[in-house]
């Protein structure tokens, strides 16, 4: 497997990460896509692509590093998916292992992410991969 950061522009991102990505966010689309990374890459968004050995995408993160006073600096990953096809293949785990060395290098004190409350697959992973669940997430959509 070979994990790859993708910057801004690189058309992998279109042809490569969104498919993969869109497994999560099937609202999300191609024009969405960029503007979004255009405009978070500015705010410390990264994404980063898992690929198969014979170059099939079969990961996709999204991270940034926060600072705030709750965690000091943490590694906040917005987007971790595993395409359905290689799911239990190690592919999650090995990336969830890559951010959390790019989380010790920039001396972060936590690794922390999200996860919808239906999402009960993805809880036993992080649970099995030594996340806790440390916090309720409350939201109010704004019209």
């Amino acid at each position: 497997m070979k994990i790859i950061d993708l910057e801004p522009g690189d058309p992998r991102l279109a042809s490569d990460l969104l498919p993969v990505l869109r497994e999560l966010r099937p609202h999300l689309t191609a024009e969405q896509f960029h503007a979004v990374y255009t405009e978070g890459h500015g705010q410390g968004l990264r994404f980063t692509a898992a690929y198969t050995d014979d170059g099939r995408c079969a990961g996709a993160a999204g991270w940034r590093i926060v600072v705030n006073t709750a965690t000091l600096r943490m590694l906040y990953v917005d987007d971790l998916v595993t395409a359905e096809s290689t799911r239990s293949a190690g592919v999650g785990r090995a990336l969830l292992s890559y951010l959390e060395g790019r989380a010790r290098e920039a001396g972060c004190h936590y690794l922390d992410l999200d996860s919808g409350t239906q999402r009960t697959r993805a809880h036993r992973f992080y649970l099995r991969e030594g996340l806790d669940i440390v916090a309720f997430h409350f939201s109010k959509p704004l019209d």
